[in-house]
């Protein structure tokens, strides 16, 4: 199982996913899900990736292929005009890898050949945009209406960010209230792991603002586990009493 979260902010984009990937308790391993291409001074491109780790790695190669060789570089996340073309070209290698990996393996009726990516990033004289590409193909566009995208175990940690985002807030905060929602996301299952990787995209940036690897003895993140903790049980016995009488 995967978690991402993909979050839009006044000054630009907070992004987080895990690392874990498994095929049972007993085989658990760990694999990058999130990548990000840049030209400096005139765009940067993050992808984060769930689902069949095959399809998402395929993906991801192909991207990688398209970035290198001179021949492809009109289908080049580094040669789209605006966001919503890297969108558009994202889900159709998406959508393309999946029915070629269906067709391959027709005789296993059992495979499931299934994906989802968030797409985010800023090319020069545009918005920041975040969309969220599903396995069709197809995809949505974030707005301070939906200001995030999650993919993957996304029901334990979207409580948090539905009570704690605000579009105003700083990057700090914005990465305190991820750190919060993962940390709930871990405790409550294990096919969610540690290390977690963070991406921190500024307005007109065009580079990483901040990047970095939270593994499991980052003294910030133990912090906000423990501290998280004691405020819920703090809040919980400051909360009136119930009475089986009247």
């Amino acid at each position: 199982m995967t978690y991402c979260v993909g979050m839009l902010l006044d000054r630009g984009l907070v992004l987080m996913s895990d690392t874990r990937t498994n095929s049972g308790v007993d085989n658990i391993s760990t694999f990058r899900k999130m990548y990000h291409w840049e030209v400096p001074g005139e765009r940067i491109i993050a992808l984060m990736c769930s689902g069949n780790l095959a399809t998402t790695q395929a993906v991801v190669s192909q991207l990688e292929e398209r970035n290198k060789a001179p021949s492809e570089r009109h289908n080049s996340l580094l040669e789209a005009p605006t966001m919503f073309q890297v969108a558009t070209m994202v889900g159709k290698l998406l959508n393309d890898t999946i029915e070629a990996q269906k067709a391959e393996c027709v005789e296993d009726s059992t495979g499931q050949f299934v994906a989802s990516m968030i797409v985010a990033g800023q090319i020069k004289g545009m918005q920041p945009r975040l969309f969220l590409v599903y396995p069709e193909g197809n995809f949505i566009e974030a707005s301070f209406d939906t200001p995030f995208f999650q993919i993957g175990e996304t029901k334990y940690g979207r409580p948090i960010i539905l009570r704690g985002y605000d579009r105003t807030m700083a990057f700090e905060d914005a990465v305190k209230l991820l750190m919060v929602s993962f940390d709930s996301t871990l405790k409550a299952n294990l096919s969610v792991g540690l290390p977690l990787d963070l991406l921190v995209i500024e307005r007109d940036g065009f580079a990483p603002l901040h990047e970095k690897r939270v593994t499991a003895d980052d003294a910030y993140f133990k912090a906000i586990s423990s501290g998280w903790g004691e405020a819920l049980k703090k809040a919980f016995v400051s909360l009136p009493d119930y009475s089986f009488e009247g």
